[in-house]
């Protein structure tokens, strides 16, 4: 078991099963005792086929000896790694069962695959509530918020609870990266547009994962926070090369073609996947040249919604003056900025 108090408030409680690397957490209001249990792992022994409930009642021995009322069994996601102990759980000590409302299209993809027949219902109707996006409920007296995060799979959701954000799988630790886009209705691109959702968030916001896998240089680990994600997660990075196609050859001079060979690039891949790597940069590579790129944009300026193409015209050196132009993090933070123009706030 490991422990995070953040604040007066809030405790989370996290229960590390080492057989499928989940952690699992109790959240609790603490002034009202009121609880959420998520991601709660059920055991399984593949060569016997049997389940077991040692994580399970770990979970519930905690919630009686803190006398917390469950209010909440969420689920980030549909599991490919393991079985959900939430039915378990809900049996022993009540409370109602989360899932995105997406989950429909996972359980139509798996029931296919696996040949399930009509018996299995795919409407999500297993589940006590199924959550929208930027649906808010309550965790006794905190402020809790589903965002969803599709791309690993399409049932993926991030649960914001105060200050925090459990991510499920969509990301890991930043020296692992993010989860896997290449099960059943999995998408790199959603995977992309989920992770910047939740980079939105202030640097200082906490991230809970739901699994780790740590190299032998250390323990687990199962907080960070989006200012970290941002500046180390190995993912993040674009490497732009310079190749030699048919669409160059007649704009290079011939002599180009042996210059610019993938081996060339070659040592910009290998660095950016290595421990040493930066993040949130661009690379540039060809011909054994290397160089670091960087977009930046100029503040901006608020013409209005019905401003006109003269409108532009007319204000076009104000718009174009790069004195204040900054670099940006993230996608997001360009929305952000022209929200702020507009004293529009989250």
């Amino acid at each position: 078991m490991i422990e995070k108090k953040l604040n007066n408030d809030l405790n989370i409680e996290g229960f590390f099963d080492e057989e499928t690397s989940t952690i699992s957490y109790v959240v609790y209001d603490v002034k009202s005792k009121k609880c959420a249990i998520i991601d709660s792992v059920l055991d399984f022994d593949f060569s016997s086929g049997t389940i077991d409930y040692h994580n399970a009642d770990k979970i519930i021995s905690y919630v009686k000896k803190e006398k917390l009322d469950v209010e909440w069994l969420i689920e980030t996601h549909v599991h490919a790694d393991h079985l959900s102990a939430s039915p378990y759980i809900q049996k022993k000590i009540g409370g109602k069962i989360g899932i995105s409302e997406k989950i429909s299209e996972v359980q139509d993809v798996f029931g296919k695959t696996f040949n399930a027949g009509t018996e299995f219902q795919r409407d999500g109707s297993q589940f006590d509530k199924l959550f929208k996006d930027n649906d808010e409920y309550k965790l006794g007296n905190i402020n809790c918020k589903v965002i969803n995060t599709p791309g690993h799979t399409p049932a993926c959701t991030a649960h914001v609870i105060g200050n925090s954000i459990f991510v499920g799988d969509t990301l890991f630790m930043p020296d692992l990266g993010s989860a896997r886009a290449d099960f059943p209705g999995g998408d790199a691109r959603q995977l992309y547009r989920s992770i910047q959702k939740i980079l939105s968030y202030p640097d200082e916001t906490f991230i809970f994962v739901c699994h780790d896998y740590p190299p032998a240089s250390r323990n687990v680990e199962w907080s960070t926070s989006v200012g970290e994600q941002k500046k180390y997660n190995i993912h993040v990075n674009a490497l732009a090369p310079v190749a030699w196609t048919r669409m160059t050859e007649d704009l290079m001079p011939p002599e180009a073609e042996a210059l610019l060979t993938p081996e060339s690039v070659t040592p910009a891949v290998v660095f950016m996947s290595s421990d040493q790597a930066p993040s949130g940069q661009i690379i540039c590579a060809g011909a054994g040249v290397f160089a670091a790129a960087q977009v930046v944009e100029t503040p901006g300026k608020l013409l209005g919604l019905d401003a006109a193409a003269e409108d532009v015209a007319a204000n076009w050196e104000e718009i174009s003056d790069l004195t204040e132009a900054k670099p940006l993090g993230m996608g997001f933070e360009q929305s952000a900025k022209f929200f702020a123009l507009h004293n529009l706030k989250r």
